[in-house]
């Protein structure tokens, strides 16, 4: 662990050792995955960017046309200004400024969702390939593709605070970084996570993929079961109607009360019901459609599944360290990983010493 003047950085490698925590890309950092390889930063847009795109301006305008005169006339009625009058007054002024403010602040969200759909269709993922254990990664700009060992790649987790006129604000992040064995440079990506513990359950789902402790996209993006057989692989209308029927199925067993189902239904309405998935489906249609870049040519041969007798094996020193981190944290379960790495790591070197 190190820190830095508004946070610290959490360092997880360089051995890809397990962290204990629950494989899970809330974000759907990860886009395809199969027998060989695993694409990192190549997922499909979700049904989430339109509730925010959609869902902050809808909310902004409803509270200022329609709450704030409820809070302002209730405040300022009285026997000579009955609360209805002062309710019309109010509105009549709110309603301008509540459709103003939510079309720009809509326009504004619409201009950010064009940048990120553009840059979606020109990115090149970072592939892992379990078979071969090597990550390919593409840096742009006509330059050749790195192709480092998976044991070497480090990763870590950034974590930032700073005081804003709204109060403290706390920002997470992922990075992944190598050094090219051919040129000696550093290169390294970044994401942003809504925490630190959904930064690590997206590093445990590359680890875990690369370890053979998951196989599928499914069991990293879709561990509350939204997709039924036959559906389509990326989030869409299928997967509000599969999860409308999970929650009438959980409020039925008795695994959730009436609050819950409640609260559910509000957070959607307010969200603008299933639109955010209808536009999430045709967003993709129009990727698919256009095309997307991937990784080039160079690397198809490369990206191709292996016979099991030439695969790559994880070293001894990989299989020895993760062995000896599992134990420990058996024995204790609620230490931070970090020490449990740093105590580890300590301890080899002094052996090596």
């Amino acid at each position: 662990m190190e820190p830095f003047p508004s946070g610290q950085v959490s360092y997880l490698s360089p051995a890809p050792l397990p962290t204990g925590a629950a494989p899970l890309d809330f974000n759907q950092a990860i886009g395809e995955v199969n027998d060989a390889y695993l694409d990192f930063g190549g997922s499909l847009p979700t049904p989430f960017t339109w509730q925010f795109t959609l869902g902050i301006p809808f909310i902004g305008s409803l509270w200022i046309v329609v709450l704030t005169p409820l809070v302002l006339g209730w405040m300022t009625s009285s026997e000579e200004l009955p609360f209805a009058s002062e309710f019309i007054a109010f509105f009549d002024i709110t309603l301008g400024i509540g459709l103003w403010g939510g079309g720009l602040i809509l326009a504004l969200a619409l201009f950010i969702k064009a940048q990120y759909h553009f840059k979606f269709r020109n990115d090149v993922p970072t592939r892992f390939h379990r078979q071969r254990r090597e990550v390919a990664f593409a840096p742009g700009g006509g330059k050749p593709l790195i192709i480092v060992p998976w044991e070497s790649v480090a990763a870590w987790i950034t974590e930032a605070q700073g005081a804003t006129q709204y109060g403290v604000q706390r920002q997470y992040g992922l990075g992944l970084g190598f050094i090219d064995p051919e040129t000696g440079q550093q290169h390294f990506i970044e994401l942003q996570q809504p925490g630190r513990p959904l930064a690590m359950g997206l590093w445990e789902s590359v680890r875990a993929y690369m370890e053979y402790e998951v196989h599928t996209r499914e069991e990293i993006q879709d561990p509350n079961g939204l997709h039924r057989p036959g559906d389509p692989p990326y989030e869409g209308v299928h997967t509000f109607h599969n999860a409308r029927r999970r929650l009438h199925r959980r409020y039925r067993d008795g695994e959730i009360g009436l609050f819950k189902v409640s609260m559910w239904y509000l957070w959607h309405i307010l969200d603008l019901w299933t639109i955010p998935f209808h536009l999430a489906e045709w967003e993709i249609r129009a990727i698919q459609k256009a095309g997307r870049k991937t990784l080039p040519e160079s690397l198809d041969e490369w990206s191709q599944p292996l016979p099991r007798e030439q695969w790559a094996q994880p070293s001894e020193e990989l299989k020895r360290l993760s062995a000896e981190v599992r134990k420990r944290q058996a024995q204790q379960p609620n230490r931070p990983i970090t020490a449990i790495f740093a105590e580890v790591y300590g301890e080899e070197t002094t052996l090596s010493a």
